[in-house]
């Protein structure tokens, strides 16, 4: 691209946003920021380290020498690849609620705003066009039913070995949900100036087709496109 380009995804779990963010990055030639998986590799490394949610001191003693990072669609824990690592339930609901600590998102936010004040960047998570890019170019908030959106989570652990219950996958999609919109910092809602987009029914190349149109359709001067 020829000029810096953010795009900000957010949404609930399981709404197809880390698959959808990918494709678009590499469609645009843009940097893809799973920051999902940044709150996944904190909860991770919180897991290795017996470190709770209410242990104030010691999770700020362990942020300050966290480092988290992007290589070849590889995310590194400390300079370790842990992409196998951080797709469990376990660690996904522990990720919802590490998300709510001001100190973990502080953390992250700082990492996040400083990548993408450098260069073109696709993120997808809960917050970002509202609080991590309120100035991106292009925001999207993509949703899709609960019941969707658990048959997705749930497809996804059997095709990785993992053995699953589809009626707790579900419960767990509505848990996360709950506790990511009613959290006090920075709680999941769609940015006013935020293109709605529902997966529900949508295959993927459907949604790529209509956020590539709607980024061509601005960059072309159609004041229509959104």
């Amino acid at each position: 691209m020829d000029e810096k380009t953010r795009v900000a995804i957010d949404g609930p779990g399981g709404a197809g946003k880390s698959t959808i963010a990918k494709l678009v990055a590499k469609g645009l030639g843009a940097d893809y920021v799973d920051t999902g998986a940044m709150y996944r590799a904190v909860a991770y490394k919180m897991k290795e380290t017996g470190i709770g949610c209410g242990d104030e001191v010691n999770l700020g003693k362990m942020l300050a020498v966290t480092g988290i990072d992007f290589s070849s669609g590889d995310i590194l824990l400390d300079g370790r690849v842990i992409n196998e690592y951080i797709r469990t339930e376990e660690i996904s609901k522990l990720a919802s609620d590490c998300s709510a600590l001001p100190a973990v998102r502080a953390k992250l936010v700082s990492l996040q705003k400083e990548m993408g004040g450098k260069k073109s960047v696709v993120m997808d998570g809960r917050d970002i066009g509202t609080n991590v890019l309120p100035d991106a170019e292009f925001k999207f908030y993509m949703t899709a039913s609960k019941e969707e959106r658990a048959r997705r989570r749930y497809r996804e652990l059997e095709a990785n070995g993992q053995p699953a219950v589809f009626e707790e996958v579900l419960e767990d999609i509505a848990a996360r949900d709950h506790n990511d919109m009613t959290r006090e910092l920075n709680p999941l809602r769609k940015a006013d100036d935020a293109v709605l987009l529902d997966t529900t029914e949508k295959t993927i190349e459907e949604v790529c087709e209509f956020i590539f149109d709607i980024i061509k359709g601005v960059r072309d001067g159609d004041s229509q496109a959104v």
